[in-house]
């Protein structure tokens, strides 16, 4: 890699900052990072001699525009359907002759220089592709995977032309340093190394030129595709229009440079936090609509596998934290990366999770973040009555929909699944299985799920290239579980009563099946579940749990107690030999699963990290004086007192009816033992 050294001058430049990907010719990349928390200032404040506002996608102004231009869009319908039909035409005939196409490396070549010329709306198509290593044969994916930061790059001068109309100055009075070539070339801008006044090392990325124009027109001839399709095919319940007009804003705004800087310091806030993620830096000194400069750092894409495992770094590892860290993207702040491509996950030198390019970011609201927890533990459970519910939230299915026969086409979806672990479960089956189902019901998908299912789709595409046997949802339910026990909100605690209760009798196994999940998770609070454990059981929204469980907790006492009475009255009779003492009958099958399971959930705190003999008792003295724990303690003494005064009466009771029977016959002459 040649980097020129440019004039130095003492002229500073108003602006802002960014981060990137690049790529070396070894394949190590690079990218920006924060050493400290990211800049307060605003981008509108720095912007030089104008007021920033963002450029919004509107597709009625997009159509207005190509209404105008008829022989413009039909001279780009034939300029992509040409080449592709010449492609599909190649493929059909090598096959006819007997070629292996999936191993043909000419074609797949082909392939990804096709996508490359039609532009960025098909790079983005083949980037989808590269994550799929259960889809796409590895001669394909090997090519498509240049797609992410290999492209062929355009002219310097039109890079550097950009650089001086958007910071106000040449590059030479910005940069003191700056690649005589591109570091990588990707498909909205390329990336070049530099170094600025101040001395840092930082990553260069400039816009391609004229891409507005090329993403509209396709997104243009695609939407009126799609509307077509819509109109003309019923079975089509989908609203793909509006997947396309969501998927264009989020594009416009990819384009917009000072919008990704915003997403990436909003990621940091969110995300940064997490152990062993990374978040980018953004210097807003240098960064305008088309340009961003961000600090430089090296690092490992994260399928090159075994570079990462030469530098000492698990590669499975870093994608378990990707997990989780998508995980709370998706189910907690809704705040999640629409493209975490390879490209834009990097391995750092000193093991850490780098994310790159926040351009393409999307947001949940909180009715589909809890709506798509009820549904992981409804398929996890079985629950598919539960999930028909749970689809009808997330607007799926109308609230009038008749679930009756789309309830059993659930059980049947997840037929070769019951019985198995969630471990065995992947979302790329599931999905496919549920495709069909949309296919034949009245299953309409919105416009937000697209961007979450291509997430999801392709973080899980990288696990399946670094680990075959790599699951996301199994990875993913330590996480839920520990939402289960400690998020207060209601449709929560709503969907842990009906996870935990089945026809009103309480499920302890799916209680350990939490804690023993949870105590997984890395952010898992001990303390945290067993405070708010005791406010929503002491609360009236947690009535309904508390009643039940504390019949449960006195019938565990209750067995005990009689285990307890029943091996001392044994000892009585057989080794002491008072045999004038009846033995006292032991608790009975059901009373003696409640203990057991009882003790199994004590084992398992005992083994949750953060359980502490050592700080037990004062725990415990703060606890005895929470009020809803005295209303909880005093509600299970009152039970317990009113089982034992039931069962006193019963003995006596019991006790008048043998005397009755012993009075007439001790008359008769015969002798009635005592009980």
């Amino acid at each position: 890699m040649m980097v020129k050294t440019l004039p130095q001058t003492s002229q500073t430049i108003e602006g802002e900052l960014h981060k990137t990907e690049v790529v070396s010719d070894n394949g190590t990349q690079a990218l920006v990072v924060y050493k400290s928390s990211p800049s307060s200032t605003s981008p509108s404040q720095l912007i030089k001699n104008a007021e920033y506002e963002a450029i919004k996608y509107n597709p009625l102004d997009v159509a207005a525009h190509y209404q105008k231009r008829p022989l413009q869009v039909l001279q780009r319908i034939a300029t992509v359907l040409q080449p592709t039909l010449a492609f599909a035409f190649g493929v059909w005939w090598d096959s006819k002759r007997g070629k292996v196409v999936k191993n043909d490396r000419r074609r797949s070549v082909q392939l990804r220089e096709l996508l490359t010329r039609l532009g960025p709306a098909y790079i983005k198509i083949g980037q989808a592709l590269s994550t799929r290593p259960d889809l796409v044969p590895p001669v394909y994916l090997e090519e498509l995977t240049k797609l992410q930061d290999q492209l062929p790059p355009f002219p310097n001068e039109i890079a550097y032309q950009f650089i001086e109309e958007e910071l106000g100055a040449p590059p030479e009075e910005i940069y003191t340093e700056l690649s005589v070539e591109p570091i990588a070339a990707a498909s909205l801008g390329q990336v070049y190394k530099g170094k600025l006044k101040t001395g840092e090392e930082v990553a260069v990325k400039v816009q391609r030129p004229d891409l507005r124009e090329k993403i509209t027109i396709d997104l243009y001839i695609l939407r009126r595709i799609a509307g077509w399709v819509q109109q003309n095919f019923k079975r089509v319940r989908s609203d793909l229009v509006g997947i396309l007009d969501e998927l264009g804003d989020r594009i416009f705004e990819e384009m917009d440079y000072i919008h990704e800087g915003e997403n990436a310091e909003r990621f940091f806030q969110l995300y940064g936090h997490i152990k062993d993620i990374y978040v980018p830096k953004i210097y807003w000194e240098y960064t305008h609509r088309r340009v961003l400069t961000m600090e430089w750092i090296n690092g490992t894409k994260l399928t090159q596998t075994a570079e990462i495992t030469a530098q000492g770094i698990d590669a499975r590892y870093l994608i378990e934290v990707g997990v989780q860290c998508s995980l709370r993207q998706l189910l907690e702040h809704g705040f999640f990366h629409a493209d975490p491509h390879p490209g834009n996950l990097l391995a750092t030198p000193d093991g850490k999770l780098a994310y790159l390019d926040f351009g393409m970011m999307s947001e949940i609201q909180p009715p589909q973040r809890y709506g798509l927890i009820e549904a992981i533990v409804h398929v996890v459970n079985r629950d598919f009555e539960g999930l028909a519910q749970d689809y009808v939230k997330l607007d799926f299915l109308t609230p009038d929909t008749d679930l009756t026969p789309i309830i059993p086409a659930f059980a049947r979806v997840f037929a070769d699944a019951q019985g198995a672990s969630v471990a065995e479960l992947n979302i790329k089956s599931i999905t496919d299985e549920l495709s069909a189902l949309m296919y034949e019901y009245p299953f309409r998908v919105p416009p937000y799920y697209a961007l979450i299912i291509r997430s999801l789709v392709t973080l899980e595409g990288i696990a399946i290239f670094i680990d075959p046997n790599f699951k996301v949802l199994s990875e993913a339910y330590p996480y839920v579980s520990k939402r289960l026990l400690t998020d207060p909100a209601p449709q929560l605690r709503t969907s842990l009563r009906d996870l935990l209760f089945k026809e009103g009798k309480f499920r302890w196994n799916r209680l350990e099946n939490l804690l023993r999940n949870a105590r997984n998770n890395e952010d898992y609070d001990l303390n945290l579940v067993l405070n708010q454990g005791l406010d929503f059981l002491s609360s009236e929204r947690g009535a309904f749990i508390r009643d039940r469980l504390v019949d449960e907790f006195v019938n565990g006492v209750n067995a005990l107690s009689k285990n307890v009475l029943h091996n001392f009255t044994y000892l009585l009779r057989e080794r002491v030999g008072l045999t004038a003492v009846n033995e006292t009958p032991a608790a009975t099958v059901e009373q003696q699963q409640t203990l057991e399971h009882i003790k199994q959930i004590l084992q398992i705190l005992q083994e949750t990290r953060g359980f502490d003999t050592m700080q037990l008792a004062p725990q415990l003295a703060q606890l005895l004086v929470n009020p809803g724990v005295q209303r909880l303690g005093q509600q299970i003494g009152t039970r317990l007192l009113q089982k034992s005064l039931a069962h006193l009466i019963r003995e006596l009771l019991a006790a008048e009816d043998i005397d009755q029977i012993r009075k007439p016959r001790e008359r008769e002459g015969v002798i009635v033992p005592t009980t």
